[in-house]
This record gives structure tokens, sequence and C-alpha cells, in this order.
């Protein structure tokens, strides 16, 4: 019992001189007076009260606090609410600086600045997706054409914005190179005619799919350039959107006047697309040995992750060395554990194949159907 009063007592002498001590220091600190901090600049200021004004808003959206203009209004669906969250920019757009702040100057609530290239070059750096989302995109000045019932139909002048290219029209592009895809005369019997044994026609590959029991209804088409797997795959009563980038000259735009969907996005994203929808993925002439072999697993297992159990990935004229093709890429595309429906080698005969020792390899594989889970 006397060590317990005792206890107590040195406690209480113990916060009084803590309180004590705690006087004294104030005092002092009030008596030195230190020199008043510089002014928060203006402009900081303003950037705090929108920052806070934006905190407020969002909060006043919780589901534990009730609206304002109707209390007894029910809150707000926890799901609705993850889409106030704004998506960050990702890594590779700070690792591009001068870049991005190039692309970030510009006024917000008014026109875009018509900088495509810019916004291709942050793309490819893995920057994406861009950050700038409080302008307002250019629209052509001709009003939009109805889309043609025939893909193959020469594309329509002045329905796209080409300022930043040096051909203005798609029939100045269309006579620079005919493979580039802009020709529809030249596009109109592409992947329709077997030459060699790369080639694999739409019509076979709709037969061999027809053989296993199988259907191709939806598919998509990565690097497509102007889009016409699609198109021929339209005609076809098959569903196909196509992945490219504006290298050079207007993928995208051509894609889109033709009635089909393209889809602008880096070959290092991931697919758009949600798991198991897909019957076929076709890899152009975009996936080849130029592609780092880390992405390129990242790509062939995302392909996996968009196509269903039974659908197929067709590699179309992918090329690389002859020695990387047997040492690297073979056993990469065998950890998918697919069926060779078709595997087709052969020598790359233009001028940078024969230098390089490079070869071709058109191969169509089938996922299984189903797949063991894991433990």
């Amino acid at each position: 019992m006397g060590f317990t009063m005792g206890l107590n007592l040195l406690l209480l002498l113990a916060m009084v001189a803590t309180n004590i001590l705690s006087l004294y220091h104030l005092s002092s600190t009030i008596q030195s007076k230190p020199p008043a901090p510089p002014p928060v600049p203006d402009h900081l200021i303003h950037q705090l009260s929108t920052i806070r004004a934006t905190i407020n808003h969002l909060t006043s959206l919780s589901p534990s606090k009730k609206p304002p203009s109707a209390a007894a209004a029910a809150p707000a669906p926890s799901d609705l609410l993850l889409y106030t969250h704004f998506a960050p920019i990702g890594s590779s757009c700070r690792d591009n600086p001068i870049l991005l702040h190039s692309y970030m100057n510009y006024t917000p609530f008014a026109p875009c600045p018509r900088d495509a290239p810019l916004a291709e070059d942050l793309i490819l750096r893995g920057c994406h997706p861009l950050p700038r989302r409080r302008c307002f995109s250019p629209t052509p000045p001709a009003p939009a054409t109805p889309l043609p019932a025939d893909p193959f139909s020469p594309l329509p002048e002045k329905t796209a914005l080409l300022n930043h290219h040096t051909c203005k029209t798609f029939s100045c592009f269309a006579g620079l190179k005919p493979e580039m895809g802009f020709d529809m005369r030249v596009e109109k019997s592409r992947y329709l005619t077997y030459r060699t044994d790369l080639d694999l026609p739409i019509s076979q590959l709709l037969q061999l799919a027809k053989s296993a029991k199988s259907v191709i209804r939806l598919g998509l088409d990565i690097g497509g350039g102007t889009g016409t797997f699609a198109a021929q795959m339209k005609l076809q009563n098959v569903t196909v959107v196509t992945t490219t980038m504006n290298l050079g000259a207007p993928y995208n735009e051509a894609v889109a006047v033709r009635g089909l969907v393209p889809l602008h996005a880096p070959l290092q994203q991931r697919l758009p697309v949600f798991d198991g929808t897909l019957d076929l993925v076709r890899c152009g002439h975009a996936v080849n040995r130029w592609i780092p072999v880390t992405a390129m697993e990242f790509l062939f297992f995302d392909v996996d992750r968009v196509l269903r159990g039974g659908g197929y990935l067709l590699l179309d004229h992918f090329f690389s060395k002859k020695l990387d093709l047997e040492k690297v890429y073979t056993p990469l595309i065998g950890k998918l554990g697919y069926k060779k429906v078709k595997w087709a080698v052969a020598n790359k005969g233009d001028a940078s194949g024969i230098k390089n020792g490079e070869v071709y390899l058109t191969a169509l594989l089938q996922k299984p159907l189903t797949r063991s889970s894991s433990k």
C-alpha cells in the first residue's frame, strides 16, 4: 500500500516538473521572436486552393457522407466511387521530362495543340495513357462521310487531319509505296492468295478452324497498318480490331475511314481486351526480332490471356536471324504449349535478309481447350 502511494507521488512530481519545463520553453520562444517566414507565392496558394477544392469535392462523394442537396438520398455506390480516382502518370512519363514538359505545355479548356508526333514519341517510350486530359481535340474541316460498305473503297479525302505529315491526302500516301497499305487496288488482293508456304490465305485459315470444329468470330490484329487484314475478315463476317501506330503515316486515320476500329496502342502495352474473349490474334510484320526478347515474351503471354481456349495465334511473316529462331524464339513460343497447326520457315530474300542471315516464320498455333489449374 505504502509503495503504491509513493509511486503515485513520484509520477505526480514528474508531471509537474514536465509542465514547468514546457512553460519555460514556451516563454523563452515567445521572447526570442524568430524572424517571420517568407510569404507564400500567390501561384502556390492558388494551386493549393485548387487541390483543396478537388479533395473536398471528391470526399463529398464518399458513401459515408450524405449529399448536401438531399440529406435523405442514398449514398453513392462504392464501386462507382472507384471511378473518381485519377489514373496516375506512368513512371515512363517521368523518365522523359523534356518530352513530357513539351506535351503538357498547353492551355486547358482550349483546343489541343496539333502535335501528334510528340504524342507518338511519348507512347513509344512507355508513357501511356497520355496525361493531357483537359483540352479539345481538333476536328477536320469537312463533315464526316458515311462509312463505306466496302472497306476497299478509295480512302476519302479531307476526312482526317494530316497537317503534320509530308503528304496532306490519302491519295498522296497511296502513290508513295504500294506496301504502305494506302492503295486499295493493291490491298484488295492481300491475304487471299497462296504463293509460297509462308502464305496462309484467309479462306484456308477459316477452313482449318472449321475442320477443327472451331469458329473464328472475334479477332485482334497487332501492328495491322491500315487494317487490311481486318477488312478482309469483315467481308467474312468476322470482327477484327487493329492496333497500329502512326509511324510516318496516318495509319490510324486510314483504319477508321475504312469503317474499322483502330486501337492506338504500342506493342509493349497490355492489350486493352478482356480475358479469354478472342478467337484469333494475328501478329503481323511489326512483331519481329527488333523487339526485346523480354517484351516479346510479355506480348505472347498477354496474347494467351485474351485468347479463349481453342483460339488461334497467327504469326504472319515473323522475321529473325536463323540462329535466333532456333535458339531463342522457337523455345519462347514453345512456352505457350500451343498446338502447331502450321509452321513454315523460309529465307528472307531481300537485301536486309541476305545481309543479316534472316528467315521468315509463318505459324498458326492453337491454344489448348483446357488447362489444369495451378496448385
